[in-house]
């Protein structure tokens, strides 16, 4: 990976306002959580790095916070340094969630929507339907 855009799409979190009010952080904190797409931003691009130390300042990111109560989606646009197409992904991501990252990493092309995945334990599921 040279760069990436990371979009993360959180659902709503306790620290949320239930109706429009002041927010020390940023106004758009301050508006009601179950029924805004709230635009906000995030260090998840930056902690990506401090886990994985060869992405380090290789990743950007943005957050919408949406009216959900569990699970988020990410993202990820990335320029690679070598080419690669996203059946190549698919692949290899499958691969290591049938391997090595069985039970952290999951792989589906079922038709799934957020729900389908509350309480499952994996970290990190591909959603192959959901790509490009």
């Amino acid at each position: 990976i040279v760069e990436g855009l990371m979009t993360t799409v959180h659902s709503m979190t306790a620290t949320q306002k239930t109706v429009d009010g002041p927010s020390s952080k940023d106004w758009r904190g301050g508006r009601a959580a179950s029924f805004n797409i709230i635009p906000s931003s995030t260090g998840a691009a930056k902690a990506v790095g401090k886990v994985l130390p060869a992405l380090n300042g290789k990743l950007t990111g943005m957050a919408f916070r949406v009216p959900t109560v569990d699970v988020s989606v990410v993202d990820l646009t990335v320029r690679l340094e070598k080419k690669a197409t996203y059946d190549e992904i698919k692949a290899a991501i499958k691969e290591a969630s049938e391997g090595k990252m069985k039970g952290i990493l999951g792989y589906t092309e079922d038709d799934v929507v957020s729900t389908d995945f509350v309480g499952d334990s994996r970290s990190s599921i591909l959603d192959a339907k959901a790509g490009i």
